[in-house]
């Protein structure tokens, strides 16, 4: 969560490619809207919208274009032919198991003896694996075809040429200086043939060889290419978006059984899947699967013509998915907490720890990632066998697996690609490891390059927000990596509406406002922001646009990205009781003006708080915040000693509890008749108990007892009366006096004025005067 608007890059339009024939075109068939979100991707003519729009068939390349294809289907026919046992071996995370899928269904459509085998992240590790390939020739594989691996496989492909078994790789993932020793090696960036689009998922390889083999397009299998695709976030320009929206397109009609039961535990409607169906629900319960333990069940729901199976399998993954998100949970925030001791200026994380589950620690990078903007690498600790692995994400301005690959020296084994990447290194080399890859960073790219701006793609205001512009810029999905979806700045909008929601209230819904027009706002895992955000507080916020459907209503609605609260933020929690909202705040400045309030309460402070005790005016003086949060507890008995306080400080946020035991405001000051009848009283009786019998006395006076106790005060400071020992007689050589000039006096009239402004006034009263205070200069 930013909290400086100088990340936030609007991206101007640029018309000057565009001529005038081609821009009065444009301009009579779009929105000026929909016209510079085009222009930002390069589509500056209505031709090229139209085929962006609608990706044909010549978006998708000859799959005999890549390095290896003849070579590997003439195999794969031989291998039919000779009734050869042909084993696909796949990956365990979303990508790899669709690429099983495919290439099993590819190969039985042509006839072929096929069965599949998905490593185990957890006994066989990331891509070939010898002790596999030997078990698999032992049981009769004579041809083994890996997916969305297998370029790094050199000692377990050697060891399958030895024994008298061909290997043909498919893979997507960054090749190394030497490639292993297959039979074939098909690669969208192999050296040995330029192949038109270099993005391709490890399901897009698979598919391009399922098409070499069947000799057609399987448009049937365009719903699982969709779903590998999106989840492995790459490139969703050129032919993967071609591959992308017809396969969404498919997958809205699939009658493919597994699928239809995991939208059905998933609550999901099969009907309006879209990109981010696939981003948020169906591909993280494949991933759960190999995340947790064996991945195969998810080729079984995959590929299933069983029902109940695949009933049963729907909702045992979701049953994964589930406690994969439990602990997720756990960890982030463990590691979380271990970021906020690190080295802020540090340009890449590592942390380790014993004990985290290896399959989720990815999850945890991306989530170091999004709430530091760093690269992460996450680590789990195996002592026993000496050695740590896990997982790093990156930002686009970090390649991680170069930066891997210099440091490969302290590494037993890695792979990846740019935004992601596997490792295993020895513990001893932990350490490091964060130094040389820190230093990498400085060499190649220097530490301020990852303070990544936050793009947006047009600045707007709540009333430029309509139902029609929304659908209209919808025609550019599917949106993901390279085609974002557009981001909207809007700025100074006011809100009306802060809520909480969800079943642990983690999300955060508002309700902006700008010249009476409204727009919906949901921030998603945002909700410790309400406690930051102040009633009526001015705001900027970035986001992305979408339709709310309810019960047949379509609203525009607003996905939070971003937010910044302008000023300082007051929260109003005055009231007869302290709240105990104030002592859950992580790091706070605490405020107490009263010595009993600091007694009672400093335990309640949290451990990153800090106690301030203010009692006179060069207390307030050289106050100094340690936070950029200020805690006022208690009312003050001097504005004075608040307005100082304030001056020069420049909190985030200000709570505002001033509690107050006793109320000078509501008691009043007394009049001249009330002094003259307590006087009149006090010089008609000797000995009375002051110490014990002030309520006694204040009932039969008729004035409130705390009123009653300020009039002896005043009278015993210009020696009216005498007190000794609890007892009280008229003072004899009573000097003539003005009351209202004893220090007494002159604290009451200070409290009641503070606790007018502070306790009794109304809230835009005290916001007024306390950022009026703020802004004055000490």
């Amino acid at each position: 969560m930013s909290t400086t608007k100088d990340k936030w890059k609007v991206i101007k339009t640029q018309y000057d490619n565009v001529n005038e024939i081609e821009k009065k075109e444009l301009e009579s068939k779009y929105t000026p809207l929909f016209i510079s979100l085009c222009l930002q991707r390069g589509l500056d003519s209505v031709e090229k919208i139209q085929n962006f729009i609608s990706p044909n068939d010549s978006w998708i390349h000859d799959p005999y274009l890549l390095n290896d294809m003849e070579k590997a289907v003439t195999r794969i026919m031989e291998a039919i032919e000779k009734g050869q046992l042909i084993t696909v071996y796949g990956d365990y995370d979303a990508d790899g198991i669709t690429s099983t899928a495919v290439l099993k269904e590819a190969i039985e459509m042509i006839g072929g003896e096929v069965n599949y085998y998905i490593p185990n992240r957890f006994t066989d590790g990331y891509g070939p694996n010898t002790v596999v390939f030997e078990k698999l020739i032992s049981e009769g594989t004579e041809l083994i075809l890996t997916c969305d691996n297998g370029v790094s496989g050199h000692e377990a492909i050697s060891k399958a040429n030895e024994l008298g078994v061909d290997v043909v790789v498919t893979d997507h993932h960054e090749l190394q200086s030497t490639l292993p020793d297959a039979y074939a090696i098909i690669h969208p960036k192999h050296p040995n043939a330029d192949y038109p689009f270099k993005d391709l998922a490890g399901v897009g390889v698979a598919f391009k060889l399922a098409t070499a083999l069947l000799g057609e397009i399987p448009l049937e299998m365009l719903d699982l290419v969709a779903i590998g695709t999106i989840a492995d976030l790459v490139s969703l320009t050129g032919e993967n978006r071609a591959l992308v929206k017809q396969g969404l397109a498919i997958l809205k009609e699939s009658q493919r059984i597994g699928l239809m039961a995991l939208f059905k535990i998933a609550s999901i409607k099969q009907s309006e899947a879209d990109e981010e169906t696939i981003g948020f629900t169906l591909a993280p319960r494949l991933n759960a699967v190999g995340r947790l333990g064996d991945a195969g069940p998810a080729v079984e729901l995959l590929t299933t013509f069983d029902e109940e199976e695949a009933l049963r399998l729907s909702e045992m993954i979701n049953k994964k998915n589930s406690e994969r998100q439990l602990i997720v949970a756990e960890i982030t925030a463990e590691a979380l907490e271990m970021v906020e001791y690190e080295d802020p200026d540090q340009g890449v994380y590592v942390l380790a720890k014993e004990g985290w589950h290896e399959g989720v620690l990815g999850i945890i990078a991306s989530k170091i990632v999004s709430k530091t903007g760093k690269p992460a690498i996450i680590l789990n600790i195996d002592q026993e066998k000496g050695y740590a692995k896990g997982s790093g994400r990156s930002t686009p301005v970090y390649h991680l697996y170069n930066g891997l690959q210099d440091t490969d020296h302290l590494l037993t084994k890695f792979g990846g690609h740019h935004m992601a990447a596997g490792l295993t290194l020895p513990i001893d080399n932990i350490a490091s490891i964060k130094i040389e890859l820190n230093a990498f960073l400085q060499q190649k790219q220097g530490s301020m390059l990852l303070e990544e701006s936050h793009v947006v793609d047009k600045k707007l205001h709540i009333a430029d927000v309509e139902l029609s512009s929304i659908e209209e810029f919808q025609k550019l999905a599917p949106f993901g990596t390279d085609n974002p979806k557009p981001v909207f700045l809007f700025e100074k909008v006011h809100v009306q509406e802060i809520k909480r929601i969800g079943s642990e209230k983690t999300h955060l819904k508002l309700q902006l406002i700008e010249e009476n027009e409204t727009l919906d706002a949901i921030g998603f895992h945002l909700g410790a922001m309400a406690e930051n955000i102040g009633a009526k507080a001015e705001l900027s916020v970035v986001g992305k646009l979408n339709i709310n459907e309810w019960n047949g209503l379509r609203k525009p609605q607003l996905m939070l990205d971003d937010i910044v609260v302008k000023g300082t933020q007051l929260f109003d929690l005055r009231s007869t009781n302290i709240s105990s909202t104030i002592w859950q705040l992580p790091e706070a400045d605490y405020i107490f003006f009263n010595e009993k309030n600091v007694r009672k309460y400093q335990e309640d402070i949290p451990r990153t708080g800090y106690t301030h005790f203010i009692t006179e005016l060069k207390d307030s003086e050289h106050f100094e915040m340690k936070t950029d949060k200020l805690v006022l507890v208690d009312c003050p008995d001097d504005l004075e000693l608040l307005s100082k306080l304030l001056q020069g400080s420049k909190p985030t946020s200000i709570y505002a509890s001033f509690f107050n035991q006793e109320s000078a405001y509501l008691d009043g000051i007394p009049s001249r008749i009330q002094f003259s009848h307590v006087f009149k009283y006090i010089a008609s009786h000797k000995d009375i108990d002051a110490r014990h019998k002030t309520k006694l006395l204040s009932g039969h006076l008729k004035i409130k007892e705390s009123m009653l106790i300020f009039i002896i005060n005043v009278f015993f400071e210009a020696g009216f009366v005498t007190i000794q020992d609890g007892i009280m007689n008229i003072a004899s050589n009573i000097e003539k006096k003005e009351l209202t000039g004893t220090k007494v006096y002159k604290k009451r009239l200070g409290k009641f004025a503070a606790e007018e402004i502070l306790i009794y006034s109304r809230f835009t009263e005290l916001e007024e005067w306390i950022k009026l205070q703020i802004k004055k200069e000490s």
